[in-house]
């Protein structure tokens, strides 16, 4: 008897890397759950609304079906916020410089990505912890270009040697343009910075308009400052990238216990309130823009206060965050991989592997933040981003499930078999699945105990080691042409040497 492929297991592989998998088979908040905060969200808007909206904002959400309480907060009803959901972009294209590596942010399609802004790196020569520069942001974006099951790179460390905010923001981009080819992603530190962005974007794809035609870079803006108040500088970011064309990644990232209240389930009301806030601002602004919804519960721990990123609170409310995204049908980014450990070790992994895990079984469709940081994102490093990036492999690996492919169960091979040699080693489903149904690690260790001792006894931060230097020793990126590189270096202050 012989089974046919699943219309899921049937999809085409992407064409470079490991292929996104759908996700949304883990499913931490039942129907009951998921009605009931979306609901207190609705509620949220509809009641208690946002504080400190500029006025050109306020202006545009008076027209636009808004209304306002007699404290200043801006208001908005339950039927303004569904039509906005309903009219919203629902899959967002990131192309990247190179078209091929592109991905399609939407439906629990899942990816794993970079983030962060961490403002030290893990010196792997040295052991020590130091201020980033632009060198370590475009090393790290450099690393992402060569690893496969990490499909975007947004910036995952500050530039802190750059002298003022346009410098700052004019080469986080550039770094990022210059490493890879995959999508990436940037911020701002003021409106007026995002123009000459733009710009340089233009001048590296060949002319006026080449941007919006292929928008490779999206902008991360943090357009609330929790508890539901507007982020004033952010909100005029967010409206200069939709007159520019540049895709939208906007973030809500309250910490349960600080800025949204210590009950998960309030937790996730309020951050679904102040995402769908942002959703229908940039709705106003521009109806059916791109614009990715980064959902990002952060969590305390109550006995002191600081953030913890690798606790279990933060991998359940993070999948439940991706799953009232997904029930919504809005393209989402939550956040894992936040390990509070400051050090490659039992505890980075463990707190990596399950944040990681239960944000992508929950159908996330960007992860954020989700390798190469240490030290709950205050850190990054080069070795635990290739670190990671095996892991990630494997993780994708478990969203795909078990595949139902043509042939998968062959009751005359079985009886070949166990009436013949007695084992499937060599048989031709082994060898045509054993690429394509089983995924394996570059840096992970499966050899006997002997013979791992006898080949060195290498940890796997030995050989990461040795997996950036095997990288940085190949020719660097070279999708940005030359002459479009002069021509940026000759009208902006780069300051990258390489």
């Amino acid at each position: 008897m012989r089974r046919t492929r699943s219309k899921r297991g049937d999809r085409p592989a992407a064409s470079q890397g490991t292929p996104p998998p759908f996700g949304g088979r883990f499913a931490p908040l039942d129907d009951g759950k998921l009605t009931e905060i979306t609901s207190a969200a609705f509620d949220i808007l509809e009641r208690i609304g946002l504080s400190g909206a500029p006025e050109d904002i306020r202006a545009l959400a008076l027209e636009n079906g808004a209304s306002e309480r007699a404290d200043g907060r801006l208001l908005f009803p339950c039927s303004l916020v569904e039509d906005t959901i309903s009219k919203a972009c629902k899959r967002v294209e990131l192309p990247g410089f190179d078209r091929n590596r592109g991905i399609e942010v939407g439906g629990g399609r899942v990816h794993i990505g970079t983030g962060g802004a961490a403002v030290q790196v893990l010196d792997a020569a040295t052991g020590s912890f130091r201020d980033s520069s632009l060198q370590d942001l475009y090393d790290l974006m450099r690393i992402v270009d060569a690893c496969d099951s990490i499909h975007y790179a947004l910036r995952p460390v500050v530039a802190r040697d750059m002298p003022d905010p346009l410098s700052l923001d004019l080469n986080t981009a550039f770094a990022g343009l210059k490493a890879t080819s995959k999508p990436i992603g940037t911020s701002f530190f003021e409106p007026a910075n995002v123009a000459p962005v733009i710009e340089m974007f233009e001048t590296a794809l060949g002319g006026t308009g080449q941007f919006r035609a292929q928008p490779f870079c999206f902008a991360s803006v943090c357009h609330v400052v929790p508890p539901l108040t507007w982020a004033e500088e952010a909100c005029g970011v967010m409206w200069e990238c939709v007159r520019h064309g540049m895709p939208l990644q906007i973030c809500s990232a309250a910490q349960a216990g600080a800025t949204s209240p210590a009950a998960l389930a309030g937790a996730l009301a309020q951050g679904l309130a102040e995402s769908l806030a942002g959703l229908v601002l940039v709705n106003m602004m521009q109806p059916g823009f791109p614009c990715i919804l980064a959902f990002l519960p952060f969590i305390s721990d109550l006995r002191t206060g600081a953030m913890t990123g690798g606790s279990g609170e933060a991998a359940v409310a993070n999948a439940a965050a991706a799953q009232l995204l997904l029930h919504l049908g809005l393209p989402s980014t939550v956040s894992a991989g936040m390990t509070d450990a400051k050090t490659v070790d039992a505890q980075s992994g463990y707190e990596k592997g399950y944040t990681i895990a239960l944000a992508a079984q929950g159908g996330a469709d960007m992860i954020n933040l989700s390798v190469g940081m240490l030290g709950s994102i205050m850190a990054a490093s080069k070795e635990a981003l290739v670190i990671d990036n095996d892991m990630c492999g494997a993780i994708l690996r478990t969203v795909r499930g078990v595949e139902m492919c043509e042939g998968g169960i062959d009751l005359d091979m079985i009886e070949q078999v166990v009436t013949g040699e007695g084992h499937f080693l060599g048989t031709a489903q082994t060898l045509e699945l054993m690429t394509r149904e089983y995924v394996y690690p570059s840096l992970g260790d499966r050899q006997s105990v002997n013979d791992w001792l006898e080949n060195g006894a290498q940890t796997v931060w030995d050989r990461a080691i040795a997996r950036v230097a095997e990288i940085e020793a190949q020719p660097a990126p070279s999708h940005l042409p030359a002459d479009a590189e002069a021509a940026i270096r000759a009208r902006l202050p780069i300051h990258l040497k390489v």
